[in-house]
């Protein structure tokens, strides 16, 4: 067959399929698009910023991963909406290897114009998103204009490797499959669906144990150890319960003759278990990546918009300097700079806090403190708790009282807010002290859920009680590091600064540069050296954030838009063989309309109900990124949920024409 043949005979299938190539090629050319900006930013040498970098490079692969399942996911639908038409190419005397040329030529044909159209459209918009970037990272950087070349071959590699792949697949589904099977290839399926009892019960423990660890994870550090793992099985229960469970319950109304045997509820049931066998894993993908969209927003939004809150609670004073081996000399030498500088800066100096300390990592047990060693921190022990010890002096003057500690006893002070209160007595390194009383307050550090690990302040009669309990807890771990055997009571001096921005940063970075020069064993930090730092993740997050949401919210919209193509024309049949049966057109409309609404809506439902469940569990995971604000986060949640949905709906209207059309 002469080659211009395949070419013409390419061109005509891809323009009578055009309801399903036309959105497939465009989200094609989105994809290449968008996986040559990421690509082009993250290796952009303007991009100086070292977690900007690293962000972006994880979102490459992000991408990367996303267009390889996402390609292949849609290639899947196209070929299933058209073995019928294979079918007929070869009853008609076209051999297999001819459809093969022929759709070699159509893959050829997309994947230029996808990949060409893609790298151009991603080269005029990569300015763009670098500019955006830029703005939601506070800096204003000139950047000269370039076109990546590596970006551009990296990108031509992979969807030239993505087509290929989706272009064997194709053709193997071709080899396998005779004529006859081509033919109703798109009707298969048409047999009532099996009850899977196991693979239900299998969704049901699945999204259950899911739901438990997001119920009851109370520790952030467990809420790490636990999120991806409870992530997993949400996912994989959800594809069960649409496959399976779905069907199930159908299957059980169905047998409840009293609610069956209804015009209504006969007509909805029995479409309904076709719809959920042939359309489950749709389903399940577009509440998934629903899921993925409401979550990743609302955090990245949340933690945008907390920014200040993230850096108070990170820094409750608005400078810090911590001397690791202090000496009356060395703190005088810190108060006289901080001092001078202010005085230079033109600010004034507020609420200072200076006191010694001593800390270490320990596992508690009841109230006992035992020091832990690497395999304890390392495991994600629970009961880890960071144990800081300071002396009655510095604590009289902090707080200004005047107690007095007799011999063994201690002031004890738990950092969380839901603490409940301590015994008379606790256990310290394997000594006992009595609890001479516990605190509601201490200046050095308010209740807060942002920790980590849980926090215990004790305060003891001097610092001698102190270094002794520092060379008992860190005896077993020097290992032969010389750098543990200089292990002190630690001096830390904190506060704020007033004045306009420009002269506190000035004295935060003078203070900062002659502390680290002239102090040895010193280091200083502060909310306005650290602010540019905190936009580099967070901003750098709500940029990716909004990218990758763009990214699933293109998928799921290309789902639903090929689950409604892909219901016309399966309802077709089935809505002109209800109309022979007695059934007035208008009945038929409202009884298919009802199936479209619930079964259209239903992954929304579920992703509604699994951010609802993971809310808690997700205020642990930001706490440990310094965001405690939850009443921020519900009101981010609630208004990305809301906008969502306000869109879903606007899909679902748009399709739902091209569903009447087929099927009128």
């Amino acid at each position: 067959m002469n080659r211009s043949v395949y070419t013409k005979l390419a061109f005509t299938n891809l323009k009578n399929n055009r309801k399903t190539y036309v959105p497939y090629i465009l989200t094609a050319i989105l994809t290449v698009m968008m996986y040559y900006i990421i690509e082009a930013l993250s290796g952009n040498e303007s991009v100086r910023w070292h977690n900007v970098k690293l962000i972006l490079s994880y979102a490459v692969i992000v991408v990367m991963v996303f267009s390889v399942i996402f390609l292949f996911y849609t290639n899947s639908f196209l070929i299933k909406r058209r073995k019928k038409e294979m079918g007929m190419y070869n009853i008609l005397g076209m051999g297999k290897a001819h459809i093969a040329k022929m759709l070699s030529v159509e893959t050829i044909v997309t994947a230029m114009l996808s990949i060409g159209a893609g790298i151009v459209g991603g080269i005029l918009f990569s300015k763009l998103m670098w500019l955006v970037l830029l703005k939601i990272l506070h800096y204003d950087v000139n950047m000269d204009f370039k076109i990546s070349g590596t970006a551009i071959v990296r990108t031509l590699i992979l969807f030239s490797i993505i087509f290929c792949l989706t272009l064997f697949y194709n053709l193997w589904q071709i080899r396998l499959s005779n004529p006859v099977e081509l033919l109703r290839g798109g009707n298969e399926g048409e047999r009532e669906p099996k009850t899977k009892r196991l693979l239900a019960a299998a969704g049901v423990i699945l999204v259950g144990y899911g739901y438990y660890v997001a119920f009851t994870t109370e520790s952030p550090l467990k809420a790490i150890q636990l999120f991806f793992v409870a992530v997993v099985c949400v996912i994989l229960g959800t594809y069960a319960l649409f496959a399976a469970g779905s069907i199930a319950l159908l299957k059980v109304l169905k047998k409840k003759k009293s609610f069956y045997y209804k015009f209504k509820n006969f007509t909805a049931v029995s479409g309904m278990i076709y719809r959920m066998k042939q359309n489950a894993v749709g389903l399940a993908n577009i509440c998934i990546l629903s899921t993925m969209v409401l979550v990743m927003i609302s955090t990245t939004i949340c933690m945008y918009m907390g920014m200040d809150d993230i850096l108070k609670t990170r820094y409750p004073r608005e400078f810090e300097v911590t001397a690791f081996n202090p000496d009356t000399m060395r703190e005088e030498k810190i108060g006289s700079i901080i001092e001078e500088e202010v005085r230079r800066a033109g600010v004034s100096e507020n609420g200072r806090v200076e006191y010694h300390y001593g800390e270490a990592i320990v596992i508690k047990e009841g109230n006992s403190f035992d020091i832990a060693v690497d395999e304890d921190v390392y495991s994600g022990n629970e009961n880890l708790y960071e144990l800081v010890m300071i002396p009655l002096a510095d604590y009289n003057a902090l707080e200004k009282r005047n107690v007095s500690l007799g011999e063994g006893e201690i002031l004890l002070y738990n950092t969380d807010v839901d603490a409940k209160k301590a015994g008379d007595v606790a256990e310290i390194a394997g000594e006992s002290y009595k609890v001479a009383e516990e605190l509601d307050t201490l200046s050095i550090e308010k209740k807060n859920s942002s920790r980590v690990i849980g926090g215990y302040y004790v305060v003891v009669k001097d610092e001698k009680q102190i270094q002794k309990y520092l060379d008992f807890a860190y005896k077993g771990l020097k290992g032969g590091n010389p750098q543990l055997d200089r292990i002190k009571v630690q001096y830390k001096v904190c506060f704020d600064l007033k004045g306009t921005r420009k002269d506190r940063m000035k004295a935060a970075e003078a203070i900062k540069k002659r502390i680290e020069d002239e102090v040895p064993e010193s280091y200083s930090d502060g909310r306005e050296i650290e602010q540019e730092s905190f936009y580099d993740v967070y901003g750098g997050l709500f940029f990716i954030g909004l990218y990758l949401g763009f990214m699933f919210l293109m998928a799921t919209v290309l789902i639903i838009y090929y689950k409604q193509i892909s219901e016309g024309y399966d309802d077709r049949e089935r809505y002109q063989i209800m109309q022979k049966v007695g059934m007035s057109k208008k009945e038929v409309r409202q009884s298919i309309r009802s199936q479209v609404l619930m079964v259209f809506f239903l992954p929304l439902m579920a992703a509604v109900v699994h951010i609802a469940v993971a809310f808690k569990v997700i205020t642990k995971l930001l706490a440990v990124l310094n965001m405690v604000n939850v009443p921020l986060f519900l009101l981010c949640a609630v208004v990305t949920v809301a906008v969502f949905a306000v869109f879903y709906a606007a899909v679902f209207g748009v399709t739902a024409r091209e569903y009447y059309k087929i099927v009128g």
